[in-house]
């Protein structure tokens, strides 16, 4: 049997960095993605209720081939790790600590061989099984990144101010400075972006391990 592809095991460099900060460059990746706004941790709130929808959604397609809908250039994965972009209304300095303000994009990676007519089938699997999902919100988006630092937050989401500090620190340092909110080439907006390799409702709050990533340019 082939064995599944893992992204975190093939691509170490983006999703296994250590927790001191370093330079990666982020090529274009496919995501499923939500838009949406205030505090995440809300249980009746927009963001739980996307993060379903980007599972369910993502390992119905990754399970697809048990059924008789067959995906061109299909191969076998892991269902990557929840990723999020955060920033706050008005592009205000971003604070943690003022989540009421928050917006955000929630967001898996998929492989490139999820094209618009995969999400449409997927999304008409979803709703026919759990049609209490509103998946009318999610999009197909390729999104490059390219020059990042990262690091590896260990801990509480509410402890990541000082893995942030470190980052930035290191930017500067480095000769460079933060690109978030910043309009790139492609026209995406950067953003804080935080990866998710811990599921919060499992895992100490101690040992949670969260990549922290921002973008930079040079000085």
């Amino acid at each position: 049997m082939v064995e599944k592809l893992d992204f975190k095991k093939k691509y170490k460099n983006l999703y296994l960095p250590k927790p001191v900060p370093s330079i990666v460059d982020v090529p274009e990746i496919r995501f499923l993605m939500i838009d949406g706004k205030r505090n995440p941790n809300d249980p009746e709130g927009e963001y739980n209720r996307a993060v379903e929808v980007l599972y369910a959604l993502s390992y119905t397609i990754s399970m697809s081939y048990k059924g008789d809908f067959k995906i061109k250039n299909f191969f076998n994965y892991v269902v990557p790790p929840l990723e999020g972009l955060w920033w706050m209304e008005d592009d205000d300095f971003f604070d943690i600590e003022r989540k009421d303000r928050l917006l955000w994009t929630s967001m898996i990676r998929q492989p490139h061989f999820v094209d618009e007519g995969v999400i449409h089938w997927a999304i008409s699997e979803l709703n026919k099984k759990k049609p209490n999902l509103d998946t009318k919100q999610v999009r197909l988006c390729d999104y490059t990144e390219g020059l990042c630092v990262q690091m590896m937050h260990l801990g509480h989401f509410d402890t990541e101010i000082e893995t942030v500090e470190k980052i930035d620190r290191f930017a500067y340092e480095s000769g460079f400075q933060s690109a978030i909110s910043k309009v790139s080439i492609e026209g995406i907006v950067k953003r804080h972006h935080e990866i998710y390799l811990s599921d919060p409702r499992k895992a100490e709050p101690e040992r949670m391990k969260t990549i922290i990533r921002h973008p930079i340019e040079y000085v």
